[in-house]
């Protein structure tokens, strides 16, 4: 059994697809996204549900999902990107995606690897670590700036090595990023024009598919009169 670990899909369901096709993977391995499923790409509704109805298919929480969650509470404004994705998804259904999406656990644990959105607090075990840092909020990366844990990866003392999203390290480059065979960051911006990365273990083995173009420029162009609105 292999575990393959996909980077930020952020709605190139497209993308996904032809990486799976690459990784020729069988039914008894595991695909797991590292958050970040949906927002500012073409098909973030089909993304969703293929990680809800997927046998062996599962994601965990990125910032971007829990955004999406608060928003529907009405604890922060949401961004242009959610009422997207919203329309997306469509009101019939966005309910139920909200519960999915806030039932998503913000670590997991696999016998080769923890896996995490966005970032990591030297000294917390696992399971105590803040939900700000694991997910990637704004006040998570301040937290860890005020401590002196940045770049937070060189802090990294988790006794496996970590899996995250979030962010491209690549100075630019739109490549996964991997520091000292610890910190794995395969967030390679798949919907800004880059690729879409997977992770296959327990070979730690790098595959990426180009993306079909610069998703998110392309999409506020689509719903120019749904941000303009949102702007006003």
């Amino acid at each position: 059994m292999k575990y393959f670990i996909i980077g930020d899909v952020h709605g190139c369901y497209d993308e996904l697809q032809e990486l799976l096709d690459r990784a020729a993977l069988s039914s008894d391995d595991h695909i797991i996204c590292i958050g970040d499923m949906v927002d500012r790409g073409p098909k973030s509704a089909e993304a969703l549900n293929f990680f809800r109805a997927t046998p062996n298919a599962r994601s965990i929480q990125g910032n971007h999902e829990r955004k999406h969650v608060r928003s529907f509470r009405g604890q922060v404004e949401a961004a242009a990107s959610q009422i997207i994705t919203r329309t997306q998804i469509g009101e019939a259904d966005y309910a139920a995606a909200i519960d999915y999406m806030d039932r998503l656990p913000r670590y997991l644990e696999l016998p080769d690897a923890i896996l995490v959105h966005a970032f990591w607090e030297p000294g917390v075990p696992l399971e105590q670590q803040r939900e700000t840092v694991l997910v990637g909020t704004m006040t998570g990366e301040e937290y860890l700036k005020s401590k002196g844990f940045w770049p937070w990866y060189e802090h990294y003392d988790g006794l496996k090595p970590l899996i995250v999203g979030h962010r491209d390290y690549s100075d630019g480059q739109m490549q996964p990023f991997i520091y000292q065979d610890r910190v794995y960051a395969i967030d390679s911006r798949c919907v800004y024009g880059g690729s879409l990365t997977g992770l296959l273990l327990p070979d730690f083995k790098l595959i990426s598919v180009p993306s079909q173009g610069d998703h998110w420029n392309a999409l506020m162009r689509q719903y120019a009169d749904i941000i303009s609105v949102y702007e006003e």
